[in-house]
């Protein structure tokens, strides 16, 4: 797995029929380092700290691969990486395949995968249309929020090295399909 593209946004207010929504969501490729730290990634805004952000969501990664699956669905939409809302934007990640638990070097850091990522009202804000959130919770196209150990500097070009395997723990896509069932979606 190597990093394609490093994502960082800032606070945006949106009016969303008639509601005013501070997001984070939009964010873009930037040329510069990342710097992974315990709780975020520094200089990227995190706009509901009650549902992201914090230990076990410091960083949010996503696989280029599952732009593929979605982009015939919004063929008007200007897309760019970044889009899904991830920080880290990777050419390979398979949600069924990580596993809690498992670490990876990457750069100057060392993250772990902890959680999946559900969708939110802010996705649908972000793409224009409430209907990529049953869109995403019918794929195993989460993404993984990493918990990070070792805070550090990540690039493009950066590979995760794994470091320790947790093939006891549940993959990633099955937390997510165990929350979709819950939830009903």
């Amino acid at each position: 797995m190597k990093i394609i593209s490093t994502n960082i946004g800032a606070r945006k207010e949106i009016d969303w029929k008639g509601t005013l929504i501070t997001t984070g969501i939009f964010k873009f490729p930037v040329d510069t380092p990342i710097f992974l730290d315990f709780e975020d990634v520094k200089g990227d805004e995190i706009s509901d700290r009650e549902n992201h952000g914090g230990i076990l969501q410091a960083t949010y990664v996503y696989s280029v691969k599952h732009y593929d699956h979605f982009k015939p669905l919004y063929p008007n939409l200007e897309w760019q990486l970044g889009m899904f809302g991830e920080n880290l934007t990777m050419d390979d990640l398979d949600e069924t395949k990580i596993h809690v638990g498992d670490t990876f070097k990457v750069g100057n850091a060392i993250i772990e995968a902890t959680l999946q990522r559900d969708p939110c009202l802010k996705l649908g804000v972000r793409f224009n249309d409430m209907k990529i959130i049953k869109q995403f919770w019918n794929t195993t196209f989460c993404g993984v929020y990493f918990k990070v150990i070792q805070p550090g500097k990540v690039t493009v070009g950066d590979v995760f090295v794994q470091i320790k395997s947790c093939l006891e723990n549940p993959t990633i896509a099955d937390l997510y399909l165990a929350k979709r069932v819950d939830t009903g979606a």
